[in-house]
């Protein structure tokens, strides 16, 4: 089993969810999170004055899918999230151990 964990900006999460749904995956999570990359930030104006905003308002999307749709997955989340600019996101994959559903003790790629 592979985790699959994605931060993108929070235009992007419409497209992503339907781009994974389209493809079969149901079950994510969303967190609503701040960052900054090798942008670092931008400059914005308030009341006369500039200021640096250098965390930046993101979506992390995440899911744990079965090891031979990793391709798959992060295809649909790569080609949804991007916009070509620079802050698009970026996709991290782990090995996940085990999974086990909580409501009836079924265990691996059973209990995704």
């Amino acid at each position: 089993m592979k985790k699959i964990e994605a931060i993108i900006q929070p235009f992007k999460l419409e497209e992503v969810k339907e781009a994974l749904k389209a493809i079969g995956v149901d079950g994510m999570t969303v967190t609503e999170v701040r960052g900054h990359g090798r942008q670092k930030g931008h400059k914005e104006v308030y009341r006369g004055r500039e200021y640096q905003v250098d965390l930046l308002p993101k979506v992390k999307i995440e899911m744990v899918i079965a090891s031979e749709r990793k391709e798959e997955v992060v295809k649909a989340v790569s080609d949804a999230a991007r916009t070509g600019k620079i802050g698009d996101g970026k996709i991290f994959v782990y090995d996940v151990g085990e999974a086990i559903r909580i409501r009836n003790d079924e265990r691996g790629d059973t209990a995704l």
